[in-house]
């Protein structure tokens, strides 16, 4: 009778011949992967086939207990082995020769790089490990079985390859229909049938409009941004992800979402498709949107109008995208013929932004206005125009003398040979560390790859000079991006020949704004300002062409006497000249101005005037009364303005204009003017004030 054998099951083939007592003694890995968490929740049996992987290596000679399921990477894709801890713990756990066997669905679950793919046979191939799937046992370090692993990994390889090319052929042309789903912003929403409709909200389609509607009124869009800073208009966002999925959430407005709903070309309708691309050279592993280019609308692969319920016209989102360019600053920006001179050189030095110039009732001003544009918060830095463009001025043209335009030439031929010699420096030590790096390689490939105790040490050396080199190179490229622009011997030329002309013309009312502008940009590369908080007390730093810096403390005007970094021994010394000294207040304001003392707005210097309202306003004025016994009735005015809640000088000038009875009491070269304060004329007084604030008050409100 003939005999009949059985098939076996899968999981109980025979032992390979290739597996040895010194593999079974390591452990044995099945590897788990699934490209998507779809995968995982749909394609089950695959998930399934993973781990019955365990019955394989238990028929190949491992004990239940030393075989370990590495399933880190359940949701992760292959083509690349950052962010799979999974993969990253397994190479980890073969070279420290934990593993004699390597078990896998296929080829492609270990990964879809041969980078990756190569350097996990090259490790198996050191520590003696194997690798098996389906189809059989391989060992990396036999020539035939590396020759297959390898075309295994190249075709894996490249059926990634062809699933993404078929992937994106099918999603070009969804798009090319308008029928690819793709993100929508703030104001659409999308149905369940795949359609984009305008946001059921009406209170969200209220804001969207109420974007477009006063752009086109403001124009810009930080005029746009104040204008719902200022109303409290807030920004409608549903929620993409989280328990809060489709939600409404409500967002104080920023420059960035603006921007990107006035460029975006959905609002009119259009389905646009290919907008940006994706630059793998500026791509940053786990940054969502890292490496992002935006393309130009001509490249644009598909553009369907009129698909999209539009909240704005085609040429009302074509007039828009114009006055975003038009509203574009340059890096410097042409010379304007506004009379700013610093325009597009001075920067903030709080922040290191570009400030921008203000103009207003004949003044001009530089603001940083970067937490304002943003956000709209406080400016970070408002500096007086006139003040910086005179000390910059007297600058420019003590630099045009021909003797100091020659002395900083050779200071900037001086700074270019120093950055010879420091660059000569830095080869240098980057040889000397690459010398130290080659020689770590040379140990670390001499030593036996079982002699672990060595092995790990030189590892460890290896990772250090490796990080010394990549820190040091870093280092290099920082002082290269820091150092001053080399001078051509044309722009050396060029500006030996401004030095005999221009300080003549510069006053002249034929050089315009414009002109003087040009004439600084030739010198001067950038200006930074950072006031020493509210003082008056700004540091100054101007970056010349060719790398010369010059360091200035001016003193700008400020807007009070508290805000001087020296208030205290100003207030202090007029203190003593009133009381001690018993100066009158012009002597005073002569005294202070031929002392050096500056006051807060610096016009003139210190005036009677002045000097008096500010000991008026800190308390610095002597209260002195006259001696003379005055009439019944009669107080001195100062009694009678502090009764009356009145401002001195308010009296003082009704009483001087003969409105109400007064005369003057001179005593001992002093005057007093004294004021007859019967119930009657008291009671007539307070109603002339109350008369003055009302009519003010209406004046006011009919001006505003």
């Amino acid at each position: 009778m003939k005999r009949v054998e059985k098939e076996k099951p899968m999981g109980m083939e025979l032992r390979s011949s290739k597996v040895d007592t010194r593999h079974l003694e390591r452990l044995a890995v099945v590897y788990v992967r699934q490209s998507t968490q779809q995968q995982t929740i749909h394609n089950t049996e695959s998930t399934k086939l993973q781990y019955g992987l365990t019955e394989r290596a238990m028929s190949l000679g491992w004990p239940r207990d030393r075989i370990v399921i590495i399933d880190d990477d359940l949701g992760r894709s292959g083509s690349t082995a950052e962010g799979r801890p999974g993969f990253q713990r397994l190479v980890a756990e073969v070279g420290l020769d934990h593993v004699g066997l390597i078990l896998g669905i296929d080829m492609s679950r270990l990964a879809r790089s041969c980078r990756d793919w190569y350097q996990l046979l090259e490790v198996c191939a050191i520590f003696r490990t194997l690798i098996a799937d389906p189809d059989g046992v391989y060992d990396p370090a036999n020539y035939n079985d590396r020759l297959l692993l390898g075309l295994k990994g190249t075709m894996s390889e490249a059926e990634l390859h062809v699933l993404r090319q078929r992937l994106d052929q099918g999603r070009r042309s969804k798009a090319r229909r308008g029928e690819l789903g793709l993100p929508v912003p703030v104001g659409y929403v999308r149905r369940s049938s795949g359609e984009v409709i305008q946001d059921p909200d009406e209170h969200v389609r209220t804001v969207v409009s109420l974007v477009f509607e006063q752009f086109e009124r403001k124009g810009t869009v930080n005029a746009l941004l104040m204008s719902l800073v200022r109303s409290g208009v807030k920004i409608p966002v549903r929620v993409v992800t989280g328990p809060n999925k489709g939600e409404i959430e409500w967002r104080r407005p920023n420059r960035t979402t603006l921007q990107s709903m006035l460029r975006n070309p959905i609002y009119a309708g259009a389905y646009a498709f290919g907008r940006t691309w994706t630059d793998a050279r500026k791509k940053e592993p786990g940054r969502r949107g890292s490496g992002r280019r935006w393309v130009p609308r001509e490249d644009w692969p598909v553009l369907l109008k009129d698909r999209i319920p539009a909240y704005i016209t085609w040429e009302q989102y074509e007039a828009n995208l114009g006055q975003l360019q038009a509203n574009r600053p340059i890096v410097m920006g042409a010379p304007r013929r506004g009379a700013a001179l610093l325009s597009g050189l001075i920067t903030c030095g709080r922040c290191g932004l570009r400030m921008s110039v203000s103009y207003g009732g004949g003044v001009h001003r530089y603001l940083c206005n970067s937490e304002k544009t943003n956000y709209g918060g406080e400016p970070c830095t408002d500096l007086g125009g006139r003040f910086i463009d005179e000390h910059i001025v007297q600058l420019v043209l003590k630099s045009l003398e021909p003797a100091a335009l020659e002395v900083s030439l050779a200071v900037a031929t001086n700074l270019e040979d120093e950055r010879q010699r420091l660059d000569g420096e830095w080869k240098q030590r980057l040889e000397r560390v690459q010398f130290e790096v080659d020689r770590a390689f040379r140990q670390y490939n001499a030593v036996e790859p079982e002699n672990r105790l060595v092995v790990r040490t030189l590892e460890q050396q290896l990772e250090e000079k490796l990080a010394a080199q990549r820190q040091l190179e870093e280092a290099h490229h920082r002082f290269l991006a820091e150092q001053p622009t080399k001078l051509t011997e044309a722009e050396r030329q060029h500006i030996r020949a401004l030095a005999a002309d221009i300080p003549a013309l510069w006053d002249l009312s034929t050089t315009s704004s414009a002109d003087k502008q040009t004439i600084i940009r030739q010198l001067v590369e950038r200006i930074r300002v950072k006031p020493q908080g509210a003082s008056e007390r700004l540091d100054v730093v101007v970056e010349w062409v060719g790398g010369h810096r010059t360091e200035l403390m001016l003193h700008r005007p400020v807007w009070r006497v508290d805000q001087l970094s020296y208030h205290r021994d100003l207030l202090a010394r007029m203190r003593q000249l009133h009381e001690d000294e018993n100066l009158s207040w012009r002597e005073i304001a002569e005294r202070l101005n031929a002392e050096g003392w500056v006051p807060a707005r610096q016009h003139r210097g210190f005036t009677p005037a002045n000097v008096r309202a500010t000991a008026s306003k800190h308390g610095l004025t002597k209260s002195i009364r006259p001696k003379t016994v005055l009439r019944r009735h009669e107080r001195p005015l100062t009694d009678v303005a502090a009764e009356l809640s009145m401002p001195t000088v308010t009296l003082m000038a009704w009483a001087r204009r003969g409105w109400i009875p007064a005369r003057k009491l001179h005593e001992e070269g002093r005057t007093f003017w004294i004021i007859s304060a019967e119930p009657t004329e008291l009671a007539k007084i307070r109603a002339m004030r109350t008369a003055t604030t009302t009519r003010r008050s209406t004046l006011a409100m009919a001006r505003a």
